[in-house]
């Protein structure tokens, strides 16, 4: 009788358990809805890729449509605010910088002058070339918008080579335009 309880008990905390981590799995997805201006942007991408065989394909292949340049995803993120996200956004652009230890993430240019966008890959999955600065990409994936702590800003300075007076200098938080990228296509030179 004692072995039939424990195994029922045994069988209900599996039960709740399980239950509760679904729920808790359930408020970490934020589904954003997509404004009408960042509707328009997204529906309407004028970028054209000359020649997709010339491109090495880096985490998932994806199908080029409705393509962003780099004005459109910055106009795109312009109509972002702390906390948003847009799911399946593909644009082109330049990468400006890589981790110089893994390539674990990228930065690329918005077409706004010292303005970039900080690109990681989904579940560090795939990793950039540690010399693809200056190579055309096709990023595709999340667009976000968060704020980034000063020991993750010291972090990636770090990563990226800053000296430590640089990496000193950085003293507050920053609001920061993110991308997860599930797929990255880099020109090969």
């Amino acid at each position: 009788m004692k072995k039939y309880i424990l195994g029922i008990c045994a069988v209900m905390a599996f039960a709740a358990t399980t239950n509760a981590q679904t729920k808790s799995k359930d408020k970490k997805v934020k589904t954003e809805k997509v404004t009408k201006s960042q509707e328009k942007i997204l529906a309407n991408g004028t970028a054209k890729v000359d020649d997709i065989n010339v491109y090495q394909v880096y985490g998932e292949t994806f199908d080029l449509k409705n393509t962003l340049t780099t004005n459109e995803i910055g106009k795109l993120y312009e109509n972002m605010k702390n906390g948003d996200s847009v799911e399946n956004v593909q644009f082109v652009s330049t990468i400006e910088s890589v981790c110089k230890k893994k390539g674990c993430w990228m930065k690329v240019d918005l077409g706004k002058g010292e303005e970039q966008s900080f690109v990681r890959f989904k579940d560090y999955g795939f990793f950039m070339p540690l010399d693809g600065e200056k190579a055309n990409v096709v990023v595709h994936g999340k667009a976000f918008v968060s704020e980034v702590s000063v020991d993750k800003l010291r972090h990636y300075a770090e990563d990226a080579g800053k000296s430590k007076d640089e990496i000193a200098k950085i003293t507050k938080p920053q609001l920061q335009y993110n991308f997860e990228a599930d797929g990255v296509f880099v020109k090969e030179n």
